[in-house]
């Protein structure tokens, strides 16, 4: 015998671009977006009876996207995503839960002659702000926002010593060293009563995202960094205690790495230690460090 433990199906990779335009300033603003919906509920028939008649076809969900972006706002993606996924639990009496993720792509306003451009945009990264929303009939509304794809790095200022030694180790100590990584940084919001609830706190969505990045940019620049453990907790702490609605602050950092190298082979040229300027780029392998920082909890390791 066997039985369905768990479904959820829909719509993944959905591009969506929106432009608003003030037609008093003339300024126009533009979000491009890659949504995720996915649908869970009483739809085990559609996989154990072949009975499509409880399937929401993923063409008809990819739909909604776009008219949800057309007739509502579509910042901040947190707002965004809790009317998206509450449209379907209430619009499909057998859908219970649906999951919603927002991947928004960077563009950043041209500065031409030192003004903003009102309708030119660039791209200057990979970096996007990331938010999982997850709505669930009868509990709320839970969100995930997130920071991911934010490359840093920086040439001094970055210490590894006194780590565990034994018959393994080969990695020198070192007190001054290039430390760069690409940041992935998340923060779990406590849950939301209602789409409401969301609602009203538009202007908090906002504010802790640019409280993370400033935070994290800040932190990584002029902290001593003992460890890149010791660095990420410290931007946890700051973000926790800046923004009361968060409940964690989770960092994954990877430790891009940058090796000297020893070119005294070359009429002795010095090109180690103190004395580094060349260095090697690694693709990998590389270290990577995560953590969640909790408010009031004791850390479970």
């Amino acid at each position: 015998m066997s039985s369905l433990a768990a479904a959820r199906y829909g719509k993944d990779n959905v591009r969506v671009y929106k432009v608003h335009r003030d037609e008093k300033t003339g300024v126009q603003t533009v979000v491009e977006m890659t949504v995720c919906v996915l649908l869970e509920g009483d739809i085990e028939t559609s996989y154990t009876k072949a009975d499509n008649s409880v399937v929401v076809a993923t063409d008809s969900i990819k739909n909604t996207i776009y008219i949800t972006a057309k007739q509502q706002p579509v910042t901040t993606p947190e707002v965004f995503g809790s009317i998206l996924g509450t449209h379907f639990i209430e619009k499909y009496s057998h859908i219970h839960a649906a999951h919603v993720n927002i991947i928004t792509h960077r563009w950043v306003r041209m500065n031409i002659d030192g003004k903003a451009h009102p309708h030119s945009f660039i791209k200057d990264s990979p970096e996007t702000r990331n938010v999982q929303v997850d709505v669930i009939e009868g509990k709320g509304i839970d969100i995930h926002s997130s920071i991911d794809g934010l490359t840093v790095l920086k040439s001094t200022g970055s210490q590894f010593w006194g780590f565990l030694r034994d018959e393994f180790t080969t990695l020198k100590e070192t007190w001054d060293r290039i430390l760069s990584t690409k940041v992935a940084a998340g923060w779990q919001w406590r849950r939301f009563a209602s789409l409401q609830d969301v609602k009203t706190n538009t202007q908090n969505f906002d504010y802790a995202w640019e409280t993370a990045r400033n935070t994290t940019l800040k932190t990584f620049a002029e902290d001593n960094s003992a460890s890149v453990q010791a660095t990420m907790y410290k931007m946890g702490e700051q973000i926790l205690a800046a923004v009361p609605l968060l409940e964690t602050v989770d960092y994954a950092l990877p430790n891009i790495h940058y090796f000297e190298i020893d070119l005294s082979w070359h009429k002795g040229t010095k090109n180690t230690g103190k004395d580094a300027e060349v260095y090697a780029p690694q693709s990998g392998p590389n270290g990577l460090i995560k953590c969640t920082v909790a408010r009031g909890q004791k850390a479970r390791l």
